[in-house]
């Protein structure tokens, strides 16, 4: 937190390797929580390309009063909202087609059942209601509080907190549905 005031203090003063510091610390958490609520890298990359050109645009006047982390998170999760908004209205549909978010990495036996778990947790997360997958996102993957993500999303912390127990328990069942046909 003290470093993230002090990277915010430079670059308000016009020290750019700050920007680069900061985008470096937080470039793949964003990058994970964007793919998760869009549930496509493609657009996720966009969103938070996105995202640091209006904090470029925002040097001079930003003021940290919080967490650098969760302001820039919640920066994503506004943008993937209007995203997936726009994506609604131009599709008439729902959610993009769920793609995968994970890779397999080495093509090692392990790294493609690692893919795999990851490939079936991104399409039951895309099967989310979007509101639930943002809190369940943003709480667990993120670290905001029920009460920041009820303020971000306007609506009681109860709301927030029961969109969060709803979320979890579709994901569990999504899951062991998933794990009973693989069972059988």
């Amino acid at each position: 937190m003290l470093e993230d005031k002090l990277l915010i203090f430079k670059f308000n003063r016009g020290n750019r390797d700050c920007l680069r510091i900061i985008y470096e610390k937080y470039k793949d958490d964003l990058v994970t929580l964007a793919a998760a609520l869009l549930t496509n890298v493609g657009a996720a990359e966009d969103v938070v390309h996105d995202v640091f050109v209006s904090f470029i645009e925002s040097a001079e006047t930003f003021r940290l009063t919080g967490s650098l982390k969760g302001y820039l998170a919640t920066c994503v999760a506004n943008r993937a909202r209007n995203k997936n908004k726009a994506n609604r209205r131009q599709a008439g549909s729902g959610l993009e087609d769920a793609s995968s978010v994970a890779t397999n990495s080495g093509g090692s036996e392990s790294g493609a059942i690692f893919g795999e778990e990851m490939r079936r947790l991104s399409r039951a997360l895309g099967q989310l209601p979007y509101e639930q997958r943002e809190v369940l996102i943003l709480h667990a993957y993120s670290g905001m509080t029920f009460r920041s993500i009820a303020k971000q999303q306007n609506v009681s912390i109860n709301t927030a907190q029961g969109r969060y127990r709803y979320a979890m328990d579709k994901l569990r069942s999504m899951l062991d549905g998933e794990v009973k046909k693989w069972n059988r």
